[in-house]
């Protein structure tokens, strides 16, 4: 997730340095051939490239928002994954008397904040999880293609053994249950998110639309000296090629690029609220960015 600090120059013109190099090549050529064949071809109306520009306005607007929706969910989702850790831990110190099987619950449950993390980013699921989980946890979500939702599967077993040994009452139970039901809802309108494809052929076409601007542009300045209109045409494109980068980037909000929603170090503060309800004393400190964005 980026940050309220000062974004470095390299990220935003690294986004679309390709996209300046073909309108540079776009720019020069057209130039070339208005001023080569200027008997040939007619003036065209500067109306023209205007009307291009506000179409792909509003096109750009509508992407922006529907982006802005999908990352926002994203971050919502992961809101109430906060929220609901919180009410587990407390509903299994309230309803259960065993401090033993809690700690382990709950290290578990750290665990699957976690390793959904990395599931969402195309990564290791279970990296670093030998510090909340047991071998034998590791060695049974070796069966498992979704390692998270194995996480719960344990977690509903071991209270399923405590109700079967009379430790949890039956309306308890139910209870917390519910909430191993919102985890499980939470991860499926993550995984949700994750697997629903913008239309590729939205980009595809708006980038046309774009190029198609940038040429009539040319075409329509063609009076004008290539040391002014060429610059004019890359800061004009640019402009538009930003902001959809920034709707591309922001429609997927588990690519592990600065777009992201903070899933480690909404992990990490999961796991400091964790510890400290349990009075244990090693306890992470808050996930701090070492740059302009934080993961």
């Amino acid at each position: 997730m980026l940050l309220d600090k000062r974004i470095p120059a390299r990220y935003i013109f690294g986004k679309v340095k390709w996209e300046l190099f073909y309108t540079l090549v776009i720019g020069l050529l057209v130039y070339y051939i208005t001023h080569r064949f200027r008997s040939v071809i007619p003036e065209l109306p500067i109306a023209i490239p205007t009307f291009l520009g506000t179409a792909i306005s509003v096109i750009l607007s509508f992407k922006l928002g529907q982006s802005y929706d999908r990352w926002w969910e994203a971050r919502k989702v992961w809101g109430s994954i906060v929220n609901d850790s919180r009410t587990f831990i407390l509903q299994l110190q309230s309803f259960v008397t065993d401090k033993k099987a809690i700690k382990v619950m709950a290290y578990r449950h750290i665990g699957w904040c976690y390793s959904l993390g990395q599931t969402l980013r195309n990564l290791n699921p279970l990296e670093k999880l030998d510090k909340y989980l047991s071998k034998d946890d590791l060695e049974m979500l070796k069966v498992h293609s979704n390692k998270p939702l194995g996480i719960l599967q344990l977690n509903t077993l071991d209270l399923l053994e405590l109700r079967r040994r009379e430790d949890l009452e039956l309306f308890s139970h139910i209870q917390i249950n519910n909430t191993m039901v919102n985890f499980s809802n939470q991860m499926g309108m993550a995984e949700r998110i994750k697997n629903t494809v913008f239309p590729v052929t939205y980009r595809y076409f708006l980038h046309m639309f774009i190029y198609l601007f940038v040429i009539t542009l040319s075409v329509s300045l063609r009076g004008v000296q290539s040391y002014f209109e060429i610059p004019l045409l890359l800061v004009i494109s640019m402009a538009f090629f930003l902001l959809e980068k920034t709707a591309t980037r922001l429609q997927d909000p588990f690519s592990n690029l600065p777009t992201d929603t903070a899933m480690t170090a909404i992990a990490t503060t999961i796991e400091i609220n964790i510890k400290q309800l349990l009075n244990d004393t090693d306890v992470p400190l808050p996930y701090k960015p070492e740059s302009y964005y934080i993961l």
